[in-house]
């Protein structure tokens, strides 16, 4: 500094050089290494399905140690990925559609309803079951559809439009149904299409049913189309953030009605995947879908505020759902503690979510 400057410039010169000071030191700050927990929090972020695989093994070491040897039996085994197959299905739905930000309260109705009109055309009207089933899948696709044109078009909440269709489709139900349960011998000797996804083989002393390894092709075909096509990264996209989407030309109505209408498909296919599962065709089957399906989708991963989740990651939270149930069941619990279990892992999966989205934010 020359001995021209004043005071004054000096002064100034000074305290330029202690901001320019402050600065470095905070930007030192800001890149100084993570805590384990940050790296914990961001590889999480970067591998949500971790947290559910995680819980799983954790779940099934658990239960090994309280149960024994009967956890691992073949027939129990059998048992479990029975119960998965169900809900699992019906949470490929949920899962595209809570990618979507929305939900959708009525894909255990639909699956019901659908199944009711497959058995009713089939069992009691006379129509070949080919055309029955064809028939349940279009109104699946219809239900699903109109929950879609709905949300878009009448801009209506997605939890209030399908908490409405879901008694709608409900009611229309009991109607078409006259509340009678249609008897697993009916079935079998007028439309045994219908029950084929029962058909079972043995793999290492558990039965493998064919409703089970649709329920495997059908999620494999789901992540594809989510992972592999524009149309699945038009879904996160709309999930994540709709006005962006929108102005780099997605067209985000026509992603949530199909995205809906899909779920309606899926639910239909469920309703297969069930009469398999229970022989019968009753319109009070499956009333706990619609929440097992969201417990799958939530615990698996998926974030209810859309843009982030797998199929994967719901099959996982499906596997985690049967083997509490049915380890709680096999250590002799009562099935209110069961429920008890999932509320607590809801409730659990949503936390971890919030703590895992901050790093984006």
């Amino acid at each position: 500094m020359s001995d021209s400057e004043t005071p004054a410039a000096r002064r100034a010169a000074d305290y330029e050089g202690a901001l320019a000071g402050a600065d470095a030191t905070v930007a030192a700050f800001g890149e100084g290494p993570a805590s384990p927990i940050e790296r914990l929090q961001r590889f999480l972020h970067a591998f949500p399905i971790a947290v559910p695989v995680i819980v799983l093994v954790a779940s099934v070491v658990l239960f090994s140690l309280i149960v024994g040897n009967r956890f691992y039996h073949p027939y129990n085994l059998s048992l479990v990925a029975q119960q998965v197959t169900i809900i699992a299905i019906i949470g490929i739905a949920q899962t595209a559609v809570i990618l979507t930000a929305g939900i959708d309260l009525s894909v255990g109705a639909i699956m019901v309803l659908t199944s009711t009109v497959m058995g009713r055309l089939a069992v009691q009207s006379g129509v070949p079951a080919e055309l029955a089933l064809l028939v349940g899948l279009g109104i699946g696709t219809l239900c699903g559809t109109i929950n879609g044109i709905l949300i878009t078009y009448a801009r209506l909440p997605p939890f209030i439009v399908t908490l409405g269709t879901w008694s709608v489709f409900g009611a229309l139900n009991l109607w078409y149904s006259a509340s009678q349960t249609i008897r697993a011998q009916e079935v079998a000797a007028a439309a045994p299409l219908l029950q084929a996804t029962g058909a079972a083989t043995s793999l290492f002393g558990a039965r493998i049913t064919a409703g089970t390894v649709l329920m495997l092709v059908l999620a494999l075909v789901a992540g594809y189309v989510l992972n592999r096509t524009a149309f699945g990264r038009h879904v996160y996209a709309t999930g994540d953030d709709p006005e962006a989407a929108h102005l780099s030309g997605i067209d985000t109505s026509r992603v949530l009605i199909a995205v809906y209408a899909l779920a309606g498909f899926v639910a239909a296919v469920g309703a297969w995947a069930l009469i398999g599962r229970v022989g019968a065709i009753s319109p009070t089957s499956g009333s706990g879908a619609n929440l097992d399906s969201i417990t799958a989708a939530v615990i698996g991963g998926t974030s209810l505020f859309g843009g982030r989740g797998s199929i994967s990651g719901t099959l996982v939270g499906a596997l985690i759902v049967g083997v509490f149930r049915n380890g709680l069941a096999l250590g002799g619990l009562d099935a209110l503690w069961q429920e008890f279990a999932v509320g607590i892992l809801i409730i659990a999966a949503v936390g971890v979510d919030q703590w895992i989205r901050r790093v984006a934010q």
